[in-house]
């Protein structure tokens, strides 16, 4: 859901195409799978479309290629602090809602759940996604500037 509402809120931003979004997870359980049937649903009602969305796995070589890896929660975060710990990449990792001005909360994973726990992680997602497209932006121009 995440990968969907920032494409979504960078291209009203006018940010589209200025930022390369992805998104994996840190387990191989669904890879290759479309996105869950409840989280399609409540991007539906809230007018995102996820059918393009497949899982896939996060992997080790894209440490070195991402200028930010986001985690959702703290044991996502704890799997990619590992992975990176021999590198130079581990500052580009960070807890979602600390980067997104939501305090240290996980966002936490609905699978499983009923359509109001996927309704309250994406309300979790819509409400960060401002502030991080903010810092987004700001990066961006201050890139442009050379500064």
């Amino acid at each position: 859901m995440a990968e969907v509402v920032l494409r979504a809120r960078l291209a009203a931003a006018g940010l589209d195409g200025r930022v390369i979004v992805d998104s994996a997870g840190t387990g191989d359980w669904h890879v290759g799978d479309p996105m869950h049937k409840g989280s399609r649903a409540q991007l539906a009602a809230r007018g995102y479309d996820g059918s393009a969305h497949r899982a896939r796995q996060f992997r080790a070589d894209w440490l070195a290629e991402r200028d930010l890896i986001l985690a959702m929660d703290a044991n996502n975060l704890a799997t990619l602090q590992a992975l990176a710990a021999d590198t130079d990449t581990e500052h580009r990792i960070r807890l979602f809602s600390r980067a997104a001005g939501l305090g240290e909360a996980d966002v936490p994973d609905p699978y499983g759940g009923d359509g109001e726990e996927f309704a309250r992680v994406l309300d979790m997602l819509e409400s960060g996604m401002g502030n991080l497209v903010d810092q987004l932006r700001n990066l961006l121009e201050t890139r442009a500037a050379g500064r």
